[in-house]
């Protein structure tokens, strides 16, 4: 699955564009990667090796012992801001060499209601393909513009076929739905779609979950071309007719790799089934056929596996980032290994510190009790700290992530609700108060900063507590002083816990039912 990852499709002259900008930053073999409180395990550039897991000293190695606590090491970033702009490519000179017809009215939009005057790399290579109807897979490191690299040609699209396409008489009957795994990423969606649809005919809607049951007594019918949504609230009111699916042109799963997680697999196949996915490109929109796109900065492995129980999975064009389940390198990332008491008062330092120099952070738990407790904790220290977790009522949580993007509040609580897909450019700091078990959970919380548009340095501080966060660092550090991918990043969190306890259950000789075997 990574092999057919790493196939880089189109327009290549983008991303070796950005290959030069890196490559010819002087005296950078100078410069330390890594920097340990043990300064024997300090690593220049020129030191990295490709050695196996095991074979590379590692800072951490010994972190499994009671005497290690106190012990710190830093992955240091190798790229700056400056650079990362340098590295990007102007809207005009792209417009300009015809890989998109844009009309005029999305391109001031663009240009006033965002801001964008510059494309990433992955924004250059995908904008084409979904442009020209192919199914499309994008699937890039955190931060680097992927609703804009669909969100743009659709709109356009839609735009050049909305006289033919239109559809005046019929209410609740988008031509573009956008499906999420979270409330606040549809809001942020739906946002960012409404400003680039400003003047224009087109109407964006966004349907979020919590109150479906009052939405089906008492229902609301009004035009809408765009449509974004959670999957659950959208497939209730497809089911009760309240919603009719018929004219849907573009299908988008928007962090895909949430959406396709064992938990929400077999309600998202189902639903999906009612499109009618074309074979091939088409650029006729007269002629039925559903585009079905994706975007995500980690996949579950078994990805086309479920994809093709409502696809034809050789259809599906992938564009894929370099960067891909590697470290962000513009990022510097802190791991600590501290035992768990002293978390709250090293929390608390950070806090302060952060307050001193203006600078947003977001702090993330595993687990809502946690993430309650650490804003609770804040606010008694005089910290103002708002809280966001899955388990909030919708009335209570509703509003909470915008109030910090207003800047509002300068502090977030969060669980891993608030890692997937938020633009929190405002934020420069994110700690894990509780270190993520998986891989995957800690790239999504470190793309929460360093976010395309942010120029300030960012930085990641990280608690080491429990022998199982240890393993998870290790591998890390490892893929760290190699230069190598980052091991073990499946998306599919769900199938990852299952399989363990199916390991654990046949250990301890406890027969599996063969049907529960993964």
């Amino acid at each position: 699955m990574l092999q057919h990852f790493k196939r880089l499709l189109v327009h290549r002259q983008f991303a070796s564009a950005a290959a030069q900008v890196q490559t010819s930053e002087p005296n950078r073999s100078s410069k330390p990667l890594i920097t340990c409180r043990r300064t024997q395990f300090n690593l220049l550039e020129l030191e990295r090796s490709d050695a196996k897991f095991g074979a590379v000293p590692l800072c951490s190695k010994g972190w499994l012992h009671n005497k290690s606590k106190g012990d710190h090491f830093t992955l240091n970033a190798s790229i700056t801001g400056e650079q990362r702009q340098a590295a990007m490519h102007n809207l005009q000179t792209f417009l300009a060499a015809g890989q998109l017809e844009m009309e005029q009215q999305l391109l001031e939009n663009l240009q006033t209601e965002l801001g964008i005057k510059h494309l990433t790399d992955i924004q250059g290579q995908a904008i084409p393909i979904v442009d020209g109807s192919f199914h499309t897979l994008i699937a890039a490191e955190t931060g680097c513009g992927k609703t804009l690299a669909y969100l743009l040609p659709v709109i356009n699209k839609r735009l050049k076929f909305l006289q033919r396409d239109a559809n005046e008489s019929q209410l609740n009957a988008p031509t573009v739905l956008i499906l999420t795994p979270g409330r606040e990423l549809a809001t942020q969606i739906a946002q960012i779609a409404s400003k680039l649809c400003e003047g224009t005919d087109l109407k964006v809607k966004a349907l979020l979950g919590g109150n479906t049951k009052q939405q089906m007594m008492n229902p609301e019918f009004e035009k809408m071309d765009i449509l974004v949504a959670t999957l659950g609230a959208v497939s209730k009111l497809v089911t009760t007719g309240i919603y009719r699916m018929e004219q849907v042109r573009h299908v988008v799963l928007d962090e895909a790799d949430t959406l396709l997680d064992d938990s929400f697999t077999d309600k998202l196949t189902y639903f999906l089934r009612r499109f009618p996915f074309h074979r091939n490109h088409v650029q006729d929109a007269s002629i039925v056929g559903t585009q079905l796109l994706l975007a995500s900065a980690t996949m579950p492995t078994n990805t086309r596996e479920i994809l093709q129980k409502v696809i034809d999975v050789e259809t599906i064009r992938d564009v894929v980032s370099p960067h891909l389940h590697y470290l962000l390198p513009h990022v510097t990332q802190k791991f600590m290994r501290i035992s768990k008491a002293d978390r709250p008062a090293n929390l608390l330092l950070l806090a302060k510190q952060d307050k001193a120099k203006k600078r947003p952070f977001i702090v993330f738990s595993n687990k809502s009790t946690t993430s309650d407790y650490v804003s609770i904790f804040l606010n008694n220290s005089g910290i103002n700290c708002l809280n966001l977790n899955g388990d909030m009522l919708m009335k209570i949580r509703l509003g909470r992530f915008e109030e910090f993007q207003r800047g509002n509040c300068d502090v977030l609580s969060t669980t891993d609700v608030g890692s997937r897909g938020l633009d929190t450019t405002r934020a420069r700091h994110v700690i894990n108060f509780d270190f993520p078990l998986h891989v995957s959970d800690y790239i999504h919380r470190c793309g929460r900063i360093g976010r395309v548009g942010s120029m300030d340095k960012s930085l990641v501080t990280n608690f080491i507590s429990s022998r199982r966060e240890i393993d998870v660092v290790q591998r890390i550090e490892h893929a760290a002083r190699t230069g190598g991918l980052l091991p073990d990043v499946n998306a599919n969190i769900k199938n990852i816990i299952n399989k363990r306890i199916m390991a654990e259950m046949k250990q301890a000789g406890i027969a599996v039912p063969q049907e529960e075997a993964f």
